[in-house]
């Protein structure tokens, strides 16, 4: 029997995968081995991570059906575990791009869902001295982008020594705790209110959700955002001096996520026009990115705790300082309405129904994602601290968004020691080409800061 039930977000992005479709996110860690390290320190990393996990009891669990309610899912303890079946090593050559080549692919590849949903791949090439770059996938009914970090967190040397003894069996749950029936029958997740007023506003607040999500599909999106789905992947990885986001956030006011999300918007109109898109068709109709936003308090497990912001990003506007002011102001209307209400949080839409009727409506829901929003745009934060793994010092860390039915790229952004990385991961056969994609953010981010200078 299942030990723990999925919540409704969790169990409908475990509905929303097809075979062409995997529900994964991911973060990709570039790690540098000194030489005392010896001359394999990829097998002592991956050593270390399939020791570190194995000790992870919620890396112990796999889905599987619950008998009630019907259509319900709930974790439940894998006893063939075998942590080796999830940790692999990986030989890179010479070639500067396959480490984003083997990346994609492996993105693109389906988990097996008879077991615990995630894998850990380390790639190191035969030099002594190479990087050494861990790509840790999730499905994304295992956790949000807060969940990923906390996991992937728990894997480096400064969260271990603050740990107790590794254990490799989950826990058993305390004395005066949630009751293992009521938790396998999803009683628990019940989202509702017990008294009549309270209840009252939740209906009233899922039929305002409801309203926004119909009011954006009419509005429509930009069709320059949109990709045929292929199941292939395609990746680029860039980094930006956060110094200088720093510089143009205290000139213009709003925060370092305004002016990341505004050149990811200078961005992308830059690589569409390089790509042959014209003013015309980016002033035409401007692309809505839907924005993640965490409702996760501390000690809430790692599974999905979602709301979202959704925005017009102002591709058409040719003034950098015009499309920062844009996107401040826009993210300025979302904070004050709050993460329970308009179009992006479309995920709390999922609370109420039974798990039969989620189950059914998942994936109508992924074909329909298109309706609802033209590009993912994340930002998960790290940590500033220095980080390593087995001693290898952690040098940049890249998220790898999920990426929606019929969406040519989603974006993804963290912050860490100094730098912004930004994780891109596109439709394979997306045009145009999403490599083209970090110089276009390079050459965005001086524009900006020019113009404010």
């Amino acid at each position: 029997m299942a030990d723990q039930p999925l919540s409704p977000i969790d169990s409908t992005f475990w509905h929303l995968e097809t075979a062409d479709h995997p529900m994964h996110l991911g973060a990709l860690a570039v790690l540098q081995p000194s030489a005392r390290q010896g001359r394999d320190p990829g097998r002592r990393i991956a050593e270390l991570i399939a020791e570190r996990t194995a000790a992870m009891p919620r890396l112990r669990r796999r889905v599987q059906d619950v008998w009630y309610p019907p259509g319900a899912l709930g974790w439940a303890e894998d006893r063939g575990f075998d942590v080796h079946r999830h940790v692999e090593r990986i030989v890179l050559g010479g070639d500067p791009a396959e480490r984003d080549e083997i990346t994609a692919e492996l993105m693109a590849q389906p988990l097996d869902r008879d077991r615990p949903p995630w894998a850990a791949y380390v790639l190191a090439g035969r030099r002594r001295g190479d990087q050494v770059h861990v790509l840790l996938k999730l499905h994304h009914a295992l956790a949000d982008g807060l969940g990923a970090v906390e996991i992937g967190a728990g894997l480096m040397d400064q969260i271990q020594d603050l740990l107790p003894a590794p254990r490799t069996a989950p826990p058993v749950p305390a004395a005066g705790g949630p009751n293992p029936l009521a938790l396998a029958t999803g009683l628990l997740h019940t989202a509702d209110p017990r008294s009549l007023p309270a209840r009252i506003r939740y209906a009233g607040r899922q039929l305002g959700i409801g309203a926004a999500v119909l009011r954006t599909a009419i509005e429509g999106g930009s069709p320059l955002l949109a990709a045929p789905t292929s199941g292939t992947r395609a990746l680029a990885t860039a980094e930006l001096d956060l110094d200088d986001i720093t510089r143009i956030r205290k000139i213009v006011r709003g925060t370092a996520n305004d002016v990341l999300i505004a050149v990811v918007a200078g961005a992308l109109r830059r690589w569409l026009l390089d790509g042959g898109a014209d003013r015309a068709e980016l002033a035409s109709a401007a692309p809505r990115a839907l924005i993640p936003v965490s409702r996760r308090r501390r000690r809430q497990g790692v599974g999905n705790l979602l709301s979202g912001y959704l925005i017009r990003l102002p591709l058409g506007e040719p003034d950098p300082l015009v499309r920062l002011e844009t996107v401040r102001t826009a993210m300025d209307r979302c904070k004050a309405a709050g993460t329970n209400g308009g179009a992006g949080a479309v995920a709390l839409l999922a609370e109420p129904l039974p798990p039969a009727l989620r189950r059914a409506g998942a994936p109508l829901a992924g074909r329909g994602a298109r309706l609802l929003f033209d590009v993912l745009l994340t930002s998960v934060p790290l940590p500033d601290i220095p980080l390593s793994l087995g001693g290898a010092p952690l040098r940049a860390l890249y998220p790898l968004p999920p990426l929606a039915r019929g969406h040519a790229l989603a974006i993804a952004m963290s912050t860490y020691r100094g730098r912004a990385h930004i994780g891109v991961l596109a439709d394979g056969r997306s045009s145009p080409d999403p490599r083209a994609l970090p110089a276009a953010l390079a050459a965005e981010l001086s524009a900006v800061l020019a113009a404010v200078r």
